[in-house]
């Protein structure tokens, strides 16, 4: 199985959130993961925008469990919504017949979109574009189907998080590995295989084709122990340092340290 094939094996196993937030596919679950999702990570909300977009074409790059697709669905937004599995498409064509929405959603390669040029006014990605093998390929997509002036909102992951470092110290450190590198630590232990994590001059890189770039990173649940870890970590370090973790400090004097990198970037 190449690289694809297992991170679509990793996410068809279990949506981003599924095993952690959702109790049930409902609509009282699905209900519940969304307001747990907004507690947990409220940037979302003011990033994403989703009531500018009424009347727009929005396309959504990995849909998960569909709580951001279902927020700029009932604004108004003309969606289309792509995964590369068919568990997150089912969960959110589900999600959407609950709340008698509809969208254009479908099975995609983000590195290969269906789309002619200049379809979107918005693209808009949360935490999927850094599990493609060829990321740089995806942001290549995304400026393409964009139209003039149009915009992209994607979060990616940061390299220089305290989450890198946790996870380093746990799996390079304890390990008896110093010598692993951030990066590697990232693809071998955050997720599913091969995840990238990038620093902001490699993330500006990344959407050096864009104009008026704006790169923000902030500590996250994650980097302050805050909620679950995952769908891969568990055990007594992980229980203790929930315990013990100087939250106020990191919040003090790391508070650019955080796991999630948000850019928006429009095409000029």
């Amino acid at each position: 199985m190449d690289m694809k094939g297992e991170v679509k094996a990793f996410w068809n196993d279990a949506s981003c959130g599924e095993k952690l937030l959702l109790e049930s596919n409902e609509k009282e679950g699905y209900d519940a993961q969304s307001l747990e999702r907004y507690r947990l990570e409220p940037e979302i909300e003011s990033f994403a925008e989703f009531d500018r977009y009424f009347g727009k074409h929005v396309l959504e790059i990995g849909v998960g469990l569909g709580a951001d697709h279902r927020r700029f669905a009932e604004n108004g937004a003309i969606t289309t919504g792509i995964d590369l599995t068919e568990r997150a498409i089912e969960h959110t064509r589900t999600r959407l017949e609950h709340y008698g929405l509809r969208s254009d959603i479908n099975l995609g390669d983000a590195e290969q979109l269906a789309f002619t040029n200049e379809s979107f006014d918005l693209v808009y990605s949360w935490g999927v574009i850094h599990h493609s093998p060829d990321t740089s390929q995806v942001v290549k997509e995304i400026y393409r189907v964009l139209k003039s002036g149009g915009q992209a909102k994607v979060m990616i992951y940061h390299k220089w998080s305290i989450v890198g470092f946790m996870l380093w110290f746990r799996y390079g450190l304890l390990s008896f590995r110093p010598q692993i590198t951030l990066s590697d630590i990232y693809s071998q232990q955050l997720e599913s295989p091969g995840t990238k994590a990038y620093s902001v001059a490699e993330a500006m890189n990344l959407f050096s084709q864009f104009a008026d770039v704006k790169i923000t990173t902030y500590l996250t649940h994650a980097d302050l122990l805050t909620s679950g870890a995952g769908q891969r970590h568990e055990g007594f370090l992980l229980v203790l340092a929930r315990m013990l973790w100087p939250r106020w400090l990191l919040k003090k004097l790391f508070s650019k340290l955080g796991l999630f990198m948000l850019i928006e970037a429009k095409k000029a």
